[in-house]
């Protein structure tokens, strides 16, 4: 008997919206951040495949992808898994953002006369709004931004690039050893770099950044452990 075209075309509830890999890198992104895929989850290929209803190549150049951010790591003849960052780690991210943004940030300030600060302005405004709704994906994600946007200030390309890197890590670090209350930098002490920056008060602005760096880092539990999950359809199927 054939079957009914209106049951073939209707759309599977668990799986999401839409098949190319963007969907899935940023179920993947989400989940990871929000504390719903635990560090060392195994990502089968065939399970994504199922639950996004696609192909083994979109699988993994989504995968692909999330590698390259540092999402999850793909390891030769195990595949892929949720990158599991350790103390040490988090620990010489911090160092190395200590070594970088201090004085990044006092030259903001002392040529701020000549720089327009307004990308900056209304990237907290955009943060504010994010915290207003509880979004704890986006509060990262700015929080995040904030400090490449500082970066993309001083005009120095690689110091941008740099700081790119580091804070895509150091926003993983967050999603997964954060807590909730602690997701996003505390509030506030991003208006209070700015107010520095603008102000010319480069003394100012550079001891704020340093007490908002380990402002973050403190916030974070690096004990905390996350139980891997299996069941891969529950958690990415839907939203």
């Amino acid at each position: 008997m054939p079957s009914n075209p209106q049951q073939s075309s209707r759309a599977t509830p668990d799986r999401p919206s839409g098949s190319d890999e963007s969907v899935i890198v940023e179920r993947i992104y989400k989940a990871v951040m929000e504390q719903r895929l635990a560090p060392k989850t195994k990502l089968s290929e065939a399970r994504l495949c199922e639950t996004f209803g696609v192909g083994r190549m979109r699988v993994r150049r989504a995968l692909l992808l999330l590698s390259s951010q540092g999402i999850i790591e793909l390891q030769s003849n195990r595949g892929a898994y949720v990158a599991c960052p350790d103390t040490a780690e988090a620990n010489e991210v911090f160092a190395a953002r200590m070594l970088i943004e201090p004085p990044l940030v006092r030259q903001l300030a002392q040529s701020s006369g000549n720089i327009d600060l307004t990308i900056l302005t209304e990237h907290i405004a955009l943060e504010d709004a994010a915290r207003e709704r509880k979004e704890r994906t986006e509060i990262i994600r700015l929080s995040g931004e904030f400090h490449t946007k500082l970066a993309q200030a001083t005009g120095n390309k690689f110091i941008f690039r740099m700081m790119r890197e580091l804070v895509t890590r150091t926003s993983l670090i967050v999603g997964l050893f954060g807590s909730s209350e602690n997701a996003s930098c505390p509030d506030d002490e991003h208006n209070n770099i700015l107010k520095a920056i603008q102000s010319q008060d480069p003394e100012m602005a550079e001891t704020l950044l340093i007490s908002h760096l380990n402002h973050i880092q403190n916030g974070l539990d690096m004990d905390m452990r996350q139980v891997p999950q299996d069941d891969l359809a529950a958690i990415l199927g839907s939203d």
